[in-house]
Order: structure tokens, then sequence, then C-alpha cells
């Protein structure tokens, strides 16, 4: 088994998290660092079995034929990969935003979503799941001083347009908003997606 270290340039978690992958065959049980509770405050390191990553792995079969269509196949894989580990991490009652589900245990905050999100996408790229996209650092805006807002970005290959993967504004298992990452910068209205304004 080998362990790459994924290291996260910005965001609450400062240095390595530990993504690690055992390679036989096409079995691949994988781990990630989930965390929680505002600020990456708790965090918990959670395996994901062959069946789970089996299932979310043919989400991308047959493979996209574009960009948009890779969009849609990562809305769908986040959303299930926060559903598997919401159940691992004690995570699944998660609500959109910050209010609705305050008190509650294990609630996230847009830094863990957004860090969660991105370790999922690297999970997905390590696994050569993205043709069309590559992931990059987390995106951060701040219109106020009080209206500080994270993201996971992923960039189009081809075109370089980077895209905003916000996950922040929905319940656990949702699949998470797209846009490109100027729009969100300027706080512009999500696009519709999949029957969601």
């Amino acid at each position: 088994m080998s362990c790459i270290p994924y290291v996260l340039v910005t965001g609450c978690l400062l240095g390595a998290i530990p993504v690690c992958s055992a390679q036989a065959d096409a079995a691949a049980f994988k781990g990630l660092q989930v965390c929680y509770n505002f600020e990456c405050s708790r965090r918990q390191f959670v395996w994901l079995s062959d069946q789970q990553w089996q299932s979310t792995r043919a989400l991308f079969s047959p493979a996209a034929t574009s960009a948009a269509e890779e969009r849609a196949m990562i809305r769908r894989a986040i959303a299930q990969l926060e559903e598997f580990t919401g159940v691992l991490a004690g995570t699944s009652a998660d609500r959109g935003g910050n209010v609705a589900g305050a008190g509650l245990p294990g609630q996230m905050d847009c830094i863990d979503e957004s860090t969660n999100t991105t370790s999922y996408l690297s999970l997905l790229q390590q696994d050569g799941l993205l043709r069309w996209h590559e992931l990059q650092e987390r995106a951060r805006r701040s219109k106020w001083v009080l209206d500080v807002h994270w993201t996971a970005v992923i960039r189009e290959s081809v075109s370089g347009q980077r895209w905003a993967v916000d996950s922040w504004f929905l319940d656990n298992g949702e699949p998470p908003y797209i846009q490109r990452l100027e729009g969100w910068l300027d706080k512009e209205d999500f696009p519709e997606q999949e029957g969601r304004p």
C-alpha cells in the first residue's frame, strides 16, 4: 500500500492529508481524512470499501465526452462520497449553511466542506477519473470582512476555465453547485443544475 501526501497550500489543514490506496488489480480501498465541526476542528480518517469506491468509479463510465458532462459526473460523485463518509465519520446529518444544523454533531462550515470536497476530487484525480479537469487549490472570496467563503476548485484542461465546486449551501449527500469561478467570486446566483436553482 502506498500513501501519497496531498498538500493543501491554503486552508485549515496545514500539511499533508494522507490519501492512500491499495493498487491491487481493479480493487481500490481508499482512505481519506474528513474534517468537520467548523474550521476543521475535528478530523477523522475513514476508509471507503472496495464496493463503495467501485460504485463511485461507475459514475464515470462510460467516460465523459465533454467537460460539461464530466462536471455533471463530478457532482454526482461528490454527493455519493459525502453519503459514504457521512456514515463513517458521523457527518450524515450535516445541513446546508451554518444555521440549519447549529448545535447538531458533525456539522460543517465552508472550510470543512471545501477541504473535504478537495479531498474527494483528489481521490477522483488520482484514480484517473478526471479527464477533462484537474484539481486546483481552494479559493476564498471576501467581499466584506464578515463574509469570507471558501470553495473547492477544478480547472478545465483544454480551456483553462476554473470552476468552483461548492457543497456548503446544501445538505450532506446533495450534489454541489458548480459555477465558473469568476461568477462565484462575484457572488452571482448559481446556475440551475439538475432541477435545483
